[in-house]
This record gives C-alpha cells, structure tokens and sequence, in this order.
C-alpha cells in the first residue's frame, strides 16, 4: 500500500471522536430540517456522516490535506475525471479528459453539463478514429493528434467556472476552448446574455475588444497583431476582419469580479496569437449589467 495511503488511513482510524460529537449531528440535523433544498435530500445518516466528515477534518490535518487537491466547488461538490480515451499510435496520439460534476445541488445542471462533456469526447474520439483510420489508408500516411481536456478557470464561493479545452493536429494546429460559468449559490448555469438587461452589451464589449486591440498594436515591444480595422493594416491583410463579438461569446469572470471575452484561435488574429482574451473594464458595463453581485 502506498506510503501516503496508509498514513492516512493510520490518521483516520486513530481520531478520537470529540465528545461534543452528538452536539454537531444534532446541530446539523436542525439545520438542514430549517434549510430549503433543491433537488435531493438528505436523509439523518447522510447529516450525520457529514458532521463526522467535519469533524474528522478538523482533528486530522493528514486527512485534510489529502483532500485539498480535488478542485471543490462550495463544501460538497467536485470537479473529477469521469473517463480518459487514450492513444498512442506511431504517428497517432490522443489524449482525451472529461471532467464531471459530482453534486452541484441541482441535478438537472450536473446531469445536463455531464451529459454534454461526455457526448463532446466520445464524439471527438470517434472522429479521431476514423480520421486515423483514413489516414492509415493512405500511402505514407500522416500526422494526427488531439489533446483535450479541462481547468478550473474560478473557484470562489458564489461562481465556479470551467474551462474544456481541445487542441487538435494535422500538420498546423488550432486550440478551441469552452467556458460554462455556474452560480453554486443560486444553482445557475450564467450565459452571456443573461448577465445584461438587453443586448447593448454586444456592441459595448465590441467597441472596448477593439479599443485595447488597437492600443496593443500600437506598443512596439511587442508583437501583437488583430485582424481589426483602424489600426493601421492593409485593407487586403485583413483576412478576417473582427466586426462583432458573438452573443454567446465564450466568456468567465475572474475571482475579482471582472468579465473576460475569450477568442478562439484564428478568430480575430494569426495563429501564431493562440486564444485571446481581453478583461472588459466593469464601469463601462454598469449600466447594462442586471446586477453587480457577479461582474463589479
């Protein structure tokens, strides 16, 4: 058994439970039956075991510890690994984590998201098999890869955000990266949209997005190059000129309150400039954003 595992099990088992133990649960009990819950509930043994949980925690720093490298969302909830397709195949690889979404209060947005998270790899590991497989048909062959996998982009107490990303290969490269934002609190999946209280926010994200491409531009100790108009390029380089951001463009907000736009690759500049983002000042968005408990 491993070393680590077994001085864990050494602390768990050696924890004196703490008199005041039935004081907890009862506790516990009388706050959860005062408490309005969504979704499943708790039985007294699920109570119980919780306080014990706690409890356990607090007398055992090994165990502790342990624990604090699972990314937890509130005090119940985790964001693990369900499955990973792998291959390993002479001029062929992937590599594919899914995330999953253990008891994020509401079953139908982890049923929902987890449903989603594992149709999109298992699709795109089909895909990859049958794009080996055609290659493998042809003399010579070729070079394949796909990479993907996920980050917890925000953990705080109200918002986790996580971001799935997908890097695939053959010859060059592109990098798409999705973010789904969930108010743990209020058990809410947070689009773009419904941060706003109409659609104005798309034309003054826009305008700032192309504001802060052009004053990058202009700093010669860098090489930052957008395919934005008024900056000073060629009308006939302007392969795909950036116009407007999407309503539903891909979006977080930071642990400080701010609302980043996120790019995928080759959407608003050369490849070699990956995925953009760009942190939209919150004052400029006061006065169409529904509230401030989120983006301030």
């Amino acid at each position: 058994m491993d070393k680590r595992l077994e001085q864990l099990e050494k602390e768990y088992t050696s924890v004196k439970i703490p008199e005041q133990l039935d004081d907890i649960v009862r506790s516990s009990i009388s706050k959860h039956r005062r408490k309005k819950h969504y979704g499943r509930k708790w039985g007294l043994g699920s109570v119980a075991a919780a306080a014990l949980f706690t409890a356990c925690l607090n007398v055992s720093p090994v165990m502790a510890k342990s624990l604090s490298d699972i990314p937890v969302l509130g005090n119940v909830v985790s964001v693990l690994t369900w499955k990973t397709y792998t291959v390993d195949k002479d001029k062929y690889s992937a590599n594919i984590t899914v995330p999953e979404i253990e008891n994020s209060g509401s079953d139908q947005i982890t049923a929902t998201l987890n449903e989603k998270y594992k149709q999109e790899a298992e699709a795109l590991y089909d895909q990859f098999m049958k794009d080996m497989k055609d290659m493998e048909a042809i003399e010579g062959g070729g070079h394949l890869g796909v990479d993907s996998g996920y980050e917890i982009i925000t953990d705080t107490d109200q918002l986790l955000t996580i971001s799935r990303y997908t890097v695939e290969t053959v010859g060059s490269s592109s990098t798409v990266i999705q973010y789904d934002t969930i108010d743990k609190q209020k058990e809410l999946l947070l689009t773009l949209p419904s941060l706003f209280k109409n659609d104005q926010y798309v034309q003054i994200i826009t305008d700032n997005v192309k504001e802060q491409m052009r004053q990058q531009m202009k700093d010669t100790n860098n090489d930052k190059y957008y395919w934005v108009a008024g900056a000073g390029i060629p009308d006939e380089e302007l392969f795909g000129e950036f116009i407007t951001i999407n309503p539903e463009q891909g979006f977080y907000i930071t642990e400080e309150g701010k609302l980043v736009v996120a790019f995928d690759k080759y959407e608003v500049a050369p490849g070699y400039m990956g995925n953009p983002t760009f942190e939209i000042p919150s004052e400029i968005l006061q006065d169409v954003l529904v509230s401030d408990q989120y983006i301030h």
